[in-house]
């Protein structure tokens, strides 16, 4: 394996990363550009920093959302009290534009090389990234948005409805791609080590959840193409266990490293949130000891799992105990970053089946409950799903708790899931900013509203009229 630096240029200008692959040519005259790529070149640094950036969002920003855990002490502010700084969207905002530029430089080789399946696979990739970008900031550039080499500096905003069009479009066309007659023949993807079918299973999988996220639009048809997908599973395979998931497996190797290069620093001053783990502890949750550590009283006695209120209201003296914490072992390689799990696929067609599309609302309830213990690596108690706290009660309620705790270290999914339905229920609190409202989207860098002012201005017409944490995007309806 050889360490090659490659330089590229993207939106914010010119970027260096270190790329891993045992297949590449020799570089020209200039030690820092290759001189031509395979449509593998760039593929295993885009699935691990793609995974590292999502897992350290989930961390940073997710969990602060969505009352999964808060910093202790934080007596005023924070993320957690809905307190959204102006700069709290710029990391998701450079990371994914950096590795949308690759991606493009991927497919473009691929298309260069009449290679079907790397072009599929880019295609899958990019979805992955603007259906994340739109979904939290709402417009963004696309079509202009990797034209830096041709020129295009300021690139124009597009439409949340035609980003999903497009990208809709796009899985559609990577689905049609793949071909298993066509091997994979460069070196060992990290992500499904070049095994076609389950990488057209992602594509499916990833198609599943951006129609599902745009249904409340009644005129997107996005429930009976979802009900036509599943009732064609040869045409539109899908995860059908967890471990066909699109799950990285950090192995600990290098540069196949915990995204965490201190992985103490991973709780430290951060308590789990207590709607985390008290419902945790009414369903007597195994996944309990797997994410948590015990909370222990004045006298250092454990007490069993308890966390802090997110947004709590006066000084921390009021908490007699130290709180449950996180326990270490999840950011210690070698570990997991879940992109897309099969217990998704198994809730979204729940939920189809809960409003009267499919059958078996029950069955796959049960089943994406097991496969997302499963991911953990905990195992479901025999009288789990007949406890009344966790067993299906035929409400939307319900399968969206547990695809709450499936979607946990998901990137930005809980947070989007909660915009989408409203569920789970979050408890507010008197110190909670915005009024208690939990923020719709966040803002645009304030580099962007610089120097790309006049195209920002009419992205802002495309929200209402501002840059406001509370405008509603396309499909927040």
């Amino acid at each position: 394996m050889k360490r090659t630096k490659i330089l590229f240029l993207t939106l914010l200008g010119s970027l260096t990363i270190w790329s891993c692959t045992s297949n590449f040519d020799d570089v020209n005259e200039d030690p820092n550009r290759i001189a031509e790529i395979s449509p593998a070149t760039l593929l295993n640094p885009i699935i691990y920093r793609l995974a590292s950036h999502n897992i350290n969002r989930a961390d940073a920003i997710t969990f602060n959302l969505m009352q999964v855990s808060l910093p202790f002490p934080s007596v005023s502010g924070g993320l957690h009290r809905y307190d959204v700084g102006p700069n709290t969207g710029n990391s998701s905002w450079t990371n994914y534009y950096r590795w949308a530029n690759n991606i493009r430089e991927m497919r473009m080789a691929a298309i260069e090389a009449a290679d079907p399946n790397y072009e599929a696979i880019a295609l899958t990739l990019n979805a992955l990234v603007y259906s994340n970008l739109t979904d939290i900031f709402g417009p963004v550039p696309m079509q202009e948005a990797t034209m830096g080499e041709e020129g295009v500096l300021y690139p124009k905003f597009d439409s949340q409805e035609f980003i999903y069009e497009t990208l809709l479009a796009d899985l559609e066309r990577a689905n049609s791609l793949y071909d298993q007659e066509f091997p994979m023949v460069y070196s060992e993807d990290i992500l499904f080590q070049n095994d076609i079918e389950k990488w057209q299973k992602f594509t499916n999988s990833l198609h599943m959840r951006l129609l599902l996220r745009i249904s409340n639009r009644s005129e997107t048809g996005s429930f009976q193409k979802l009900v036509s997908m599943i009732n064609n599973p040869e045409q539109y395979p899908v995860f059908e266990s967890t471990e066909e998931s699109a799950i990285l497996e950090v192995t600990g190797v290098t540069p196949n490293e915990s995204p965490w290069g201190r992985p103490q620093d991973f709780r430290l001053n951060k308590k789990i949130a207590s709607f985390f783990l008290d419902n945790l502890n009414d369903m007597n949750d195994p996944r309990r000891e797997i994410i948590a550590t015990e909370a222990v009283n004045n006298q250092l006695e454990p007490i069993g799992y308890k966390g802090i209120p997110s947004a709590y209201d006066g000084p921390e003296s009021q908490f007699d105990y130290d709180a449950s914490t996180f326990t270490i072992e999840q950011v210690t390689a070698p570990m997991d970053i879940i992109l897309l799990p099969y217990s998704e696929v198994e809730f979204i067609k729940a939920e189809l089946a809960q409003r009267g599309f499919l059958e078996g609302a029950q069955e796959h309830y049960n089943k994406g409950v097991t496969a997302a213990m499963e991911q953990l690596g905990a195992e479901l108690p025999e009288d789990y799903l007949t406890n009344p706290a966790s067993a299906y009660d035929g409400s939307l309620e319900r399968i969206m708790l547990q695809k709450y705790y499936a979607l946990y270290f998901v990137d930005y999914q809980q947070w989007f899931e909660y915009r989408r339905t409203g569920y789970p229920q979050l408890p507010t609190t008197p110190a909670m900013f915005n009024d208690g409202v939990m923020p719709s989207r966040l803002y645009y860098p304030s580099d962007v509203q610089i120097s790309n002012n006049e195209n920002y201005q009419e992205a802002l017409q495309m929200l209402g009229g501002s840059d406001d944490i509370n405008a509603k995007v396309w499909w927040d309806d």
